[in-house]
C-alpha cells in the first residue's frame, strides 16, 4: 500500500504516501490557535520523520476561522518546517469563506524559501505537487 496512516486525531489525520513521498494532512472542522498548533508541531515531527520535503495540506473539511493562529503558523511554524526539509506545500482550500481569508492571512505572514501554492480542489494540488 503506497498511503500510510500515521496520525489519526478528531482536528487533522496525517498519511504518508510514500508512491510520491510526501505528507498528506486532512483537517477536519473547527480549528484554533490551539488545534493548529498541536497539528502543525505533529505535521513538523513527521516531516522530520519521513524525512520528506513535501506536503499536501488539506482543508476542504475545515469548518471554521482560524486566524488566531496565522501568525503563528506564518512566522514560527512554517520557518520550522522549511528548516526540517519542506521545499513544496500545496495548499488545498476549505468552502469556508473564513477559513479560506485564516489561509490568507497566515501566508501574508510567511516568507522564506519553500514554494507554497494554494488550490481550490486536491485533484489540481496533487497534480502540481506531483509534478515539482
Amino acid at each position: 500500500m503506497s498511503i500510510q496512516l500515521l496520525l489519526d486525531e478528531p482536528q487533522i489525520a496525517i498519511s504518508y504516501d510514500h508512491l510520491h513521498e510526501w505528507l498528506y494532512a486532512d483537517w477536519q472542522g473547527d480549528q484554533d490557535l490551539n488545534s493548529v498548533q498541536q497539528g502543525g508541531h505533529e505535521m513538523l515531527r513527521l516531516l522530520g520523520q519521513q524525512r520528506c520535503h513535501k506536503v499536501l495540506n488539506d482543508n476542504r473539511n475545515v469548518t471554521s476561522m482560524w486566524s488566531d493562529a496565522a501568525e503563528w503558523a506564518g512566522k514560527d511554524w512554517f520557518p520550522a518546517m522549511m528548516e526540517a526539509g519542506l521545499r513544496y506545500f500545496a495548499w488545498v482550500y476549505s468552502p469556508n469563506v473564513y477559513s479560506r481569508l485564516s489561509t490568507d492571512l497566515t501566508l501574508q505572514f510567511t516568507h522564506g524559501n519553500a514554494v507554497i501554492a494554494t488550490f481550490d480542489d486536491v485533484d489540481t494540488a496533487r497534480a502540481w505537487l506531483a509534478q515539482v
